[in-house]
């Protein structure tokens, strides 16, 4: 993010136009009515695919109480039985991190946060083998004050929050300094949609995990960042616009002629 601000103000600086897409923490919603067994496909999906190391991959999955406990126990279940291994082998299901730098951030950031109350419900250490792997780690019991609540974590590590109901579900996710993607599962799709109309970012997706594909828009708000790539919307960000007007060389009636 402050890599994108300075680019920002370099790009106002010279009257260039600009987009950045800054990261997230984006918002994976769970409302009571959801098919739990298909949620939870793409709850590892959006969480592990890439280990974790997506702008729009699930960050805090924010799970109403009547389904809170189910979720959680499928939840863990599910990354447990993921396979550290060669990433360049199609059958490893636990590739590794990036670079060293970015597996020593994220346990630091794990660390700060169980010292501030976290709980770990699993994981949060590194896997003792060659490379720069981490174990799938779910932390729970973070509060405002607890700085997890407004980190971006860029790795396998999953933030969970039970609420009580739809209402809290809104309140949580857009209590957040970023607002990038999200996602809302529910099998009634009318209520998916009316929910994803409440919560501030700049993309949403019912059913299924925020995702890029060339004919959607894609981009944030907020510290997320401003601006739309891909789709005709992401054309128009660097096209200059102008106006060319044909009209009559006569006077338009009720149109005065300055002098």
């Amino acid at each position: 993010m402050d890599a994108g601000k300075i680019v920002a103000a370099r790009a106002g600086h010279s009257m260039k136009k600009s987009t950045m897409e800054l990261g997230g923490s984006d918002a994976f919603i769970v409302l009571e009515d959801a098919d739990l067994d298909k949620t939870m496909k793409w709850a590892v999906w959006s969480k592990m695919s890439n280990m974790g190391q997506s702008c729009v991959a699930a960050k805090r999955f924010i799970v109403v109480e009547d389904l809170a406990d189910r979720f959680l126990e499928k939840f863990q279940t599910a990354l447990a039985e993921l396979e550290p291994g060669d990433p360049m082998d199609k059958a490893t299901t636990l590739g590794p991190l990036s670079t060293e730098a970015t597996l020593e951030t994220l346990l630091d950031q794990v660390k700060q946060a169980i010292a501030q109350g976290a709980t770990v419900v699993m994981g949060g250490k590194r896997i003792d083998r060659p490379g720069w792997f981490m174990e799938p780690t779910i932390l729970a019991d973070i509060e405002p004050g607890n700085p997890a609540f407004r980190e971006e974590f860029f790795g396998p590590v999953a933030l969970f929050f039970r609420v009580k109901n739809e209402d809290a579900t809104v309140a949580l996710a857009n209590d957040s300094d970023f607002g990038l993607g999200g996602s809302v599962f529910t099998k009634d799709n009318a209520r998916g949609k009316r929910l994803a109309s409440r919560v501030d970012t700049g993309m949403i997706y019912v059913n299924h995990p925020t995702s890029s594909t060339p004919g959607l828009s894609f981009g944030g708000i907020k510290n997320s960042g401003y601006g739309r790539e891909l789709s005709s919307m992401g054309i128009q960000e660097f096209v200059n616009k102008k106006l060319v007007r044909v009209t009559s060389i006569d006077p338009q009636p009720g149109v005065p002629l300055s002098v």
